[in-house]
């Protein structure tokens, strides 16, 4: 399945993300039957992020706006003046007086978001007490991803907040910021990478010269469902385009119904609302949102996305063929299970794509009922990639901007890390994307020293029966490990 959440895990149940969406989704769909563990701000098991169209032009990683405090005793970090840092100061203010009313939830939240979150399920997950902004990762006006801390516990969370065109909170993601422990060997590396998964594939490159020469692996050539990072391929299906003249990243595309797919806020954005190619592949990219992955292979179109998968450098592209969009990939699993999705296993290539053509794309998106069933059904068709494919995606993204006008693709991979924070004194740049699936998840990063060095780490896991709790842990140990193999990379 699609998804990225942007506080990601291959978590408990199984998810990693950035992704993402569908996870999000699931979170919130068995809701009934989780417990929900209260943070310091935001609810952790809310995630409908995607971004809003109001945005144009680069997206920027800024600095916080910071202020003297009226004491005089040092510094405040106040939220920067946009749409996205205005409901994010207000959220923080809101935990002073909960519970919040409907009145004020709705004035603040948009009715996609409480479609699926309640302002009763808002208040129940929301913590009261002193919250204080400690920094600003990333800005953008519809975007910002920041740290908070409760005052007297010593907890930080990092919090993803969207707001729509109209600067209604569309979305929201919270998860703790937790320290593990940096391995200081590729023995600790492995170590920690399987005590969170049976199943892991594992690349770490250097990607300087633009071929992926391998440091250290585990079973990099063997396919994994790679949910979002499918993405990737979009991308250079997009980018492709672009360097060809067909397609202009300010030209403007229309939301329609046709290309709105669970997990994204531009699904509740209404038809017809305009949004440009640039602002659509950030979204994509930084926030994992499937609507906008739908539109840009709508706008390419299916065969070139399943042409990147070979300019990719994909092993075996045959695996992904159909290039399924992420609202095809939602029915099969949810539609008419299993019947449905049997038969698109069982068929050939041609046979799927007259599948998709006459059944699936004629279906409708599934409802909150069936919702309830995301994430159950571990044989559903999905992406699948291996750690190796993975990286010579990423060294085909990094040759495609360095060519004139696609310097977008950098920009848009770049925006969010999820949370690795490589240190910048060593690290130049660093490009992330991740995505969850049924049982199983990945973690893609490409990163760039101050001295000219490139490397990518990729982390593929699989537990088909994941534990159920420690999201936050879980998610600590993979950006732990990944960080080591940076750091032991780089030092040779």
């Amino acid at each position: 399945m699609i998804g990225q959440p942007t506080s990601s895990s291959v978590c408990p149940r199984g998810r990693v993300a950035g992704d993402e969406r569908q996870a999000a989704i699931r979170r919130i769909a068995h809701r009934k039957h989780t417990a929900l563990r209260p943070v310091s701000l935001v609810v952790a098991v809310v995630l409908l992020l995607a971004a809003a169209c109001s945005s144009s032009g680069a997206p920027t990683s800024a600095g916080p706006a910071v202020q003297s405090s009226a004491a005089g005793s040092g510094k405040v970090v106040v939220p920067p003046d946009t749409p996205a840092g205005a409901q994010l100061g207000w959220l923080i203010a809101a935990t002073a007086h909960l519970p919040l009313s409907d009145a004020e939830v709705r004035a603040h939240f948009n009715p996609g978001f409480l479609a699926m979150v309640s302002p009763a399920t808002l208040n129940q997950s929301l913590q009261p007490g002193r919250v204080r902004l400690v920094s600003v990762k990333v800005s953008e006006p519809t975007m910002i991803i920041a740290v908070v801390s409760a005052g007297g516990e010593g907890r930080q969370d990092r919090v993803t907040l969207v707001v729509d065109s109209r600067g209604l909170i569309s979305g929201l993601d919270s998860g703790p910021v937790i320290p593990e422990p940096v391995p200081t060997t590729w023995a600790g590396v492995d170590a920690a990478l399987r005590s969170v998964a049976p199943q892991i594939r594992l690349l770490v490159a250097n990607v300087t010269d633009g071929s992926c020469r391998s440091v250290h692996s585990i079973d990099p050539a063997t396919p994994a469902p790679i949910g979002s990072v499918l993405k990737l391929y979009v991308l250079t299906a997009l980018s492709t385009a672009v360097a060809a003249g067909t397609v202009r990243w300010d030209q403007t595309l229309a939301i329609t119904a046709q290309v709105k797919s669970p997990g994204s806020v531009l699904q509740y954005e209404p038809d017809g609302t305009q949004i440009s190619v640039r602002d659509t592949a950030t979204k994509m990219i930084s926030i994992s949102d499937n609507t906008a992955s739908d539109m840009l292979i709508n706008l390419v179109g299916r065969s070139a996305v399943e042409a990147a998968l070979t300019t990719a450098g994909m092993a075996n592209p045959a695996l992904d063929r159909p290039a399924l969009t992420s609202r095809e990939t939602f029915i099969l699993e949810l539609q008419q299970w299993p019947t449905l999705a049997q038969r698109y296993l069982a068929t050939n290539e041609a046979g799927r794509r007259a599948l998709l053509a006459d059944t699936i794309d004629r279906l409708p998106l599934p409802d909150a009922a069936t919702m309830r069933a995301l994430g159950t059904h571990t044989t559903a068709p999905g992406w699948v990639a291996s750690a190796s494919d993975l990286c010579r995606a990423y060294t085909k993204l990094a040759a495609l901007t360095r060519r004139p006008g696609l310097s977008p693709i950098g920009q848009a991979l770049s925006l969010n890390d999820l949370g690795l924070e490589l240190d910048p004194a060593q690290w130049r740049t660093t490009w992330f994307k991740g995505g969850t699936a049924p049982g199983a998840g990945a973690l893609t990063y490409l990163a760039t020293t101050r001295t000219g060095q490139s490397y990518v780490v990729t982390v593929l896991v699989r537990n088909p029966s994941p534990p159920k709790d420690d999201r936050g842990r879980v998610n600590a140990i993979l950006l732990s490990a990944i960080k080591a193999a940076f750091t032991l990379a780089a030092h040779g």
